[in-house]
């Protein structure tokens, strides 16, 4: 029988699977775009921005999620229960106290952001806070400190970087080739080359965004399964998830940006069904809640 901590495994295995993937895409795609030029210091420039951008979300991600968000910095008075759950479930988890921020907004909702676990943070709406019991609190918190735990917060800013990057190499191709032309290389070859190049960059940068989806769905099953192992209490969470989905609202600074790294889809619930769930930033509510209930030992 499947359980929560076979889902976890299974979930990290298809997690570095399409990391995997995405890595063979910028590899692919620099490298096309340095044999079309004959010129391999292309290839050399891809692959030092990335790691230059890489390096840039990773010291300044937090701070700048936090501004977009329109988070403030909570106090242990601000809100005692709170404090004290987050100090407990951390302690539970082995993890440092992280700072909590909270949201003005009447939508429920959570993050988690920081590049590691000594700079951590959880922000919470008010909406949140109002709209759920102690057990279903627990539960999105421990959801939150398990993104922690997992590093899916750095990993999260990695693919944003890779995308965006992957974006700008397709557009600068394609731009460039209108203005100075085709390859120099008139060969069947090269002629042949530049066919599959141009189709695939064209392609890259909608693969890229898939392959960030995809991975953003599967560190939040991840996380549903990994908080419901640190509270003991699925159902906290599952009751939390099908509050939140009743809400039809969205958060009033609610940006494509960032939608990802929140429990719930920022601008609402969305109901879509087959290839259209490609497209969702988060598993639909249904599937979670369904998750978390059938995978009880």
């Amino acid at each position: 029988m499947a359980t929560l901590y076979t889902q976890q495994s299974s979930n990290t295995r298809k997690t570095w699977l399409l990391m995997a993937m995405f890595l063979a895409i910028v590899i692919v795609l620099g490298w096309l775009i340095s044999s079309y030029y004959n010129n391999q210091t292309i290839l050399y420039i891809a692959i030092v921005f990335s790691l230059v951008m890489n390096f840039a979300s990773y010291w300044w991600s937090d701070k700048i999620v936090l501004s977009i968000s329109g988070a403030r910095l909570a106090t242990h008075d601000d809100n005692l229960e709170l404090y004290h759950l987050v100090e407990n479930l951390s302690i539970t988890a082995g993890l440092p106290m992280p700072k909590i921020y909270l949201i003005n907004d009447l939508a429920p909702n959570a993050f988690a952001t920081g590049r590691d676990k000594k700079h951590a943070v959880i922000a919470v709406t008010t909406g949140l806070l109002s709209m759920l019991n102690k057990n279903e609190l627990e539960g999105v918190v421990a959801h939150e400190l398990s993104h922690i735990g997992n590093r899916d917060i750095l990993l999260q800013s990695a693919v944003v970087v890779l995308v965006g990057l992957i974006a700008i190499l397709s557009d600068m191709f394609i731009r460039s080739r209108f203005i100075f032309g085709g390859s120099r290389d008139d060969n069947k070859a090269g002629g042949l080359l530049a066919i599959v190049g141009v189709i695939f960059i064209v392609l890259s940068p909608i693969i890229a965004t898939l392959i960030q989806l995809a991975i953003s769905r599967q560190r939040e099953f991840l996380a549903d399964s990994s908080g419901a192992l640190l509270t003991r209490y699925p159902e906290g969470l599952a009751g939390a998830l099908e509050k939140i989905g009743t809400y039809n609202q969205p958060l009033q600074k609610a940006s494509n940006a960032m939608a990802h790294l929140y429990i719930s889809n920022p601008f609402g619930p969305q109901k879509m069904k087959g290839l259209a769930k490609l497209f969702l930033t988060h598993p639909p509510i249904e599937e979670r809640v369904m998750k978390l209930r059938n995978l009880i030992p």
